[in-house]
């Protein structure tokens, strides 16, 4: 046997025993989601919150799994480089029939990079592009059905896409469900409704979407050359029974629903390609990585982002800097200017009051991306040996990197290494945001800010460090706390009120004459902090108040305890087909 035949079947070798591990992987993957079915029926709202910090942790598991079984297996060759090459493209040859082949190369880099001690740059080895295209892949089931309102009429081709996805909860009103959702059709589309072309139907996909204590169904309406995107959320009412909350027509308020300060969803995808492609034609501002990302695929979503940085570093010119805004205690921010991004390190020293380490931070981290956001804090992707073009590089941001961060990077003649970061979309600092808004766009931040606040606690979330600068403001005005290394479980609080000084003396003086210990919280302390200017304070006072109260934060920690979990809905009030619109007789009921 000559040494290329030996060295393909030791490519083989490897390569089968990475994709059974990819296999194993999402072969448990879809069964842990497919369990958000049944816990959506039975309202096990804790179950589908810890559905979701579960799934996050299979990946790295089965990486690490294959891993060991290469070094096990193949502990001779597997670091060869002619059998990496020959594993690569074996490989390849294993994912032409896949259905997720794309997942698989992602798969793939993972494991070779916990192998492989190359230069950080040197990516012969990996899939840097797609090999495989993830075009036309069969499904079974199929990705989307069709349901065509010509032969049945509109409403009876919603009452089949309600029964569609075979729910064991009957719909408590279904008529009624419909007459709303035909309503809100016609007050989005107006005179163009109802639509009239041959070729008129409607895709589904065919998977519902879980999330909190919602599924959501999403399809589009195909009307002549024009494609319209809607959104159905399903909930349940007070009796227990499915009912639809909400029918969106309006691309922006879906594209909301996949924003990035929200949880991942749970959704069954054979081909998950499929699902994404379908998304993307509905929604095209969401580029494909941010669908992966939503859609429970964290870790390809995050391959997608790291081509797309690669790529635009080869069409950019501008260079990397420090982030503007006030610097932190724990963190050292840079961004790319041309890049909606920051980049995020953890210093080797903090600043004072910041009682402990790195790896204290980055299990906060953790914590953020496996708990529910409710829209309110942002994602983060992080990794490892990120390299920069050292001539991209401000001098500023480096002296800062090799003066507070000098474990976190290496240096070459060419390159900077940064050995652990997190990304994040970049928004504007809410404390830079309030120094430049006008009046009324300032009183709207300070009120969003109040309800974030109070979004958090109902997620059982206190951010620690409330201060304006740890929050940012998105393009839509919406108040995001991206700055975790302070942040603690409700339930882990004590939040007390301020007890009675013994004397005036003790007031006047500025120290503390009451015993604080750790987890306590001191509400009445927050005004100081927060409320110097005079118009906001006005404005907060008059909506949230009651955040200075311990009574407040109280109940909200207690709800948490007995198990009670609000509901948040990431559309407007005013999509909601709630009980009040009803008696209101807003429900228009015209069969269609």
């Amino acid at each position: 046997m000559s040494r290329q035949q030996l060295t393909r079947i030791q490519g083989r070798a490897v390569a089968e025993t990475m994709l059974a591990g990819f296999n194993k992987h999402y072969r448990l993957y879809r069964e842990v989601t497919a369990r958000a079915k049944g816990l959506f029926e039975t309202r096990d709202w804790r179950g589908i919150q810890d559905l979701v910090a579960e799934r996050i942790q299979m990946y790295d598991q089965r990486v690490r799994e294959a891993v060991d079984a290469l070094r096990h297996e193949h502990a001779a060759n597997a670091l060869s480089d002619e059998v990496w090459a020959a594993a690569k493209i074996e490989y390849i040859a294993l994912l032409v029939n896949h259905k997720q082949p794309e997942l698989a190369e992602t798969f793939f880099n993972s494991v070779s990079t916990k192998l492989l001690a190359k230069e950080y740059y040197n990516n012969q080895f990996i899939f840097v592009k797609p090999a495989i295209s993830t075009e036309y892949i069969d499904s079974d089931p199929p990705t989307f059905s069709s349901f065509y309102p010509s032969k049945q009429g509109l409403r009876d081709c919603l009452r089949d896409i309600l029964k569609h996805f075979g729910w064991q909860v009957p719909f408590a009103h279904a008529a009624k469900d419909i007459s709303n959702i035909l309503r809100a059709a016609r007050q989005h589309f107006q005179s163009d409704w109802p639509p009239e072309e041959m070729n008129l139907h409607v895709q589904v996909l065919n998977a519902p979407f879980y999330r909190n204590k919602s599924a959501y169904v999403f399809g589009q309406i195909i009307n002549g050359s024009h494609r319209h995107p809607f959104a159905l959320a399903i909930v349940h009412n007070a009796d227990g029974r499915l009912m639809v909350d909400a029918a969106l027509f309006n691309p922006q308020q879906i594209g909301v629903l996949f924003s990035f300060a929200r949880a991942y969803f749970l959704v069954d995808m054979p081909v998950p390609s499929g699902y994404v492609r379908f998304l993307n034609s509905m929604l095209p501002m969401r580029s494909p990585g941010d669908l992966y990302t939503l859609v429970g695929l964290h870790k390809q979503g995050k391959n997608i982002w790291w081509r797309e940085f690669v790529q635009h570093l080869e069409y950019s010119h501008d260079r990397f800097m420090l982030a503007p805004g006030v610097k932190g205690l724990v963190m050292s921010v840079f961004t790319l200017p041309s890049f909606p991004y920051v980049f995020k390190v953890i210093k080797d020293k903090f600043g004072p009051n910041k009682d402990f380490d790195q790896e204290y931070v980055r299990q906060k981290y953790l914590l953020v991306k496996k708990h529910d956001r409710v829209g309110r804090m942002a994602d983060t992707l992080e990794f490892q040996n990120v390299a920069l073009p050292k001539a991209r590089c401000d001098e500023e941001f480096l002296h800062e990197m090799r003066t507070l961060a000098p474990s976190q990077m290496e240096e070459t003649d060419d390159w900077v290494i940064i050995k652990h970061v997190y990304v994040e979309y970049r928004l504007k600092p809410l404390n830079m945001f309030m120094q430049k808004a006008k009046p009324a766009e300032k009183a709207a931040a300070v009120i969003d800010y109040g309800y974030a606040l109070k979004e958090l606690a109902s997620a059982n979330i206190f951010p620690g460090d409330m201060l304006y600068k740890n929050f940012g403001m998105t393009r839509f005005g919406r108040v995001i706390f991206y700055d975790y290394d302070e942040i603690e479980y409700m339930t882990d609080c004590n939040f007390r009120p301020i007890p009675p000084a013994p004397n005036p003396e003790y007031e006047m003086s500025g120290e503390v004459w009451y015993p604080v210990h750790k987890g306590d919280v001191f509400p009445e302390e927050f005004g100081p902090f927060l409320l110097g200017e005079p118009d906001v304070r006005q404005v907060f006072m008059q909506h949230h108040k009651d955040l200075l109260t311990p009574e407040f934060w109280q109940g909200k920690k207690e709800r948490l305890l007995q198990g009670l979990y609000d509901d948040f809905y990431p559309y407007p009030q005013s999509a909601r087909f709630t009980p009040d619109k009803l008696a209101k007789g807003l429900v228009d009921r015209t069969d269609v």
